[in-house]
């Protein structure tokens, strides 16, 4: 099974189950942490993708890092380690905070950029999502220097690449195909 669709799976599951115990706040929150933790954390990323490290040391490693969390997004974690796809916390996380948002009417837009977003375009890029979607949008900006400049823009399903290093691999396909 394609890793978008499980993950979209996971997190719908996890959203019902949230609103049926009236939880589904509360778990935003801890899947708000979750991608936070685990995109600022590289060693985190590591050792989730590792297949060296075992299921349980992962489970174990994650509940310590995340205690305090809702039990159903502790269930969560140990869904994902029994079913061995906790490399996908991350993105089960981002998709339950989508489903969410659109639940209550709100579209959230994730804006990774080389810098951090100054108020001034974070406003714009409001002002044109928000269009865009028809829906009120709130603005997750992930900072990451590995795309050198301009910006990638994900709401829901769509995804805008306007990334320099986007760019700059475009061109370095069409030099190596027309040798």
């Amino acid at each position: 099974m394609n890793e978008a669709r499980a993950a979209i799976r996971y997190a719908k599951a996890t959203l019902d189950f949230a609103v049926e115990k009236k939880a589904a706040d509360k778990v935003e929150k801890d899947m708000r942490n979750i991608a936070a933790v685990i995109s600022e954390n590289t060693e985190l990323q590591n050792v989730l993708s590792s297949p060296v490290v075992k299921s349980e040391v992962k489970k174990k490693a994650l509940n310590e890092i995340f205690k305090g969390s809702n039990e159903i997004t502790l269930g969560l974690i140990g869904t994902l380690t029994g079913n061995k796809r906790i490399e996908m916390l991350q993105e089960v996380a981002y998709k339950y905070i989508i489903l969410h948002e659109k639940l209550k009417g709100e579209d959230v837009a994730f804006v990774t950029s080389a810098v951090p977003l100054t108020a001034d375009l974070e406003k714009k890029i409001l002002a044109q999502v928000t269009k865009l979607t028809g829906n009120k949008v709130t603005i997750e900006n992930k900072v990451d220097e590995s795309i050198v400049g301009g910006f990638i823009l994900r709401v829901g399903d769509l995804q805008y690449d306007a990334s320099v290093a986007s760019k700059l691999n475009g061109l370095k396909r069409e030099f190596t195909n027309s040798l």
